[in-house]
Parts: C-alpha cells; sequence; structure tokens
C-alpha cells in the first residue's frame, strides 16, 4: 500500500505485547545516540503498535543499523544539528 500502513506479512496476526493491539508496518524515522554520535535512520521497516506505538524491528533491521553505525554502509546524507543548554 503506498501509505504505509499496511499490515505487512512479517506482522500479519502479531499483537502487541504490551496492549495487545495490533501490530501493523510502517517506515519510520529512528534516531540514536552511540558512542557519542548520533545516527537517524530514515525509512527503517518497522511493525507499530496502532493502540500505543510501541515499535518492533526484525533483526535483519537492527543488523543493517548496526553495521551503519560501524561504517559499513556510506550515509545517504548528513545534517547539522544545533546543540541548546538550558
Amino acid at each position: 500500500m503506498s501509505d504505509n500502513t499496511n499490515v505487512g506479512a512479517f506482522w500479519k496476526d502479531e499483537e502487541c505485547e504490551y496492549c495487545g493491539g495490533p501490530i501493523i508496518e510502517k517506515q519510520v524515522t529512528v534516531h540514536r545516540h552511540v558512542g557519542g554520535n548520533y545516527f537517524i535512520f530514515e525509512g527503517v521497516p518497522a511493525g507499530v503498535c496502532k493502540e500505543c506505538g510501541t515499535r518492533y524491528f526484525a533483526a535483519n533491521v537492527l543488523k543493517r543499523m548496526e553495521e551503519s553505525v560501524r561504517g559499513e554502509q556510506k550515509a545517504t546524507r548528513e545534517v547539522l544539528v544545533p546543540v541548546f543548554a538550558v
């Protein structure tokens, strides 16, 4: 489906372990802080609970993100992030 909210075969009939809601497949943005560096992953396939929003990731997706953090894949782009002290 073009709206990125289809059930998807991987998450079909799966329920959230926290609230029991149905899990749908979406593409999400993931922010990670690893070793003093910030990483943004866009278009990450995930199972997302329709009720509470809990995200689930397949093992192969997590592995690809880890490989990216280790520098095994070149970033698509880089952004400047302002840092504020309050």
